[in-house]
């Protein structure tokens, strides 16, 4: 293992992130909006519009033992985590910067887990291998029927430029987002999710979340959004038909 991590060759540091403007407020009251129960549809990024994988960023350059222990991690949602590299990555999806993440990631773990999760970090971009199947259509669709689409994310500030870097189609199709990171505040947390309501000026009962992470979308309920657990597009768009959108 030593030999493998010892010849790897590191990116220079992500390059700053473009930060999200406040959005000017949201469709609750517009003209051009369904007469709906809902009037605005906020959306997860990683696994409901983004496909996320760590194994295209680290296979061939790590061991694949330690790939595919890692890959665990994230499929198990960092119930399997004995390494600590979901829970590094969820610390700078709270704001903290990668610098002291990894410090303490490498005084914890060992010098070569600290190299993967830098190499990590540092080829970000190849971690995202595309956006969900039929997740474009929808967020085409319900922009084209008036409704307000969101986007509200757990995921690091020094990342999140990659997303619309490498699939710029989306985001004109976000009328904003807010992120965990820049915002340092994360859900399942009623904070983050009041932020969201009160920066877009959304109506909770007139508001869906989907999320693919149960808890999220529990916390969204608790404070009176419709939250849904997201499987996939067709789903998706099933469960906002239900509720009255008409797309």
């Amino acid at each position: 293992m030593n030999k493998i991590f010892a010849n790897m060759k590191m990116k220079a540091s992500p390059k700053p992130f473009r930060v999200i403007a406040d959005a000017p407020g949201g469709s609750k009251g517009q003209a051009n909006v369904p007469q709906s129960p809902i009037s605005d549809v906020i959306f997860d990024y990683g696994d409901v519009l983004l496909r996320l994988d760590y194994r295209p960023c680290l296979e061939g350059h790590f061991p694949e033992s330690l790939v595919s222990e890692l890959c665990n991690a994230r499929n198990t949602n960092g119930a399997d985590d004995s390494l600590g590299f979901f829970e590094a990555e969820s610390r700078m999806d709270c704001g903290e910067p990668s610098v002291s993440v990894i410090k303490e990631y490498k005084k914890n773990y060992g010098s070569n887990l600290a190299q993967a999760f830098r190499y990590y970090i540092d080829h970000y971009e190849d971690s995202i291998s595309g956006i969900i199947d039929g997740m474009e259509a929808l967020l085409v669709d319900l922009n084209n029927a008036g409704y307000g689409v969101w986007g509200l994310t757990n995921w690091s500030q020094e990342t999140f430029h990659v997303v619309f870097e490498k699939f710029p189609q989306l985001e004109p199709l976000l009328q904003g987002t807010v992120v965990s990171g820049i915002e340092k505040m994360h859900k399942p947390n009623a904070d983050i999710f009041n932020l969201a309501l009160n920066r877009f000026n959304l109506n909770a009962a007139q508001t869906v979340f989907f999320d693919d992470t149960q808890a999220n979308v529990d916390g969204a309920k608790a404070i009176g959004i419709n939250g849904i657990r997201f499987n996939n597009a067709t789903q998706a768009r099933d469960e906002l038909q239900r509720l009255g959108v008409k797309i």
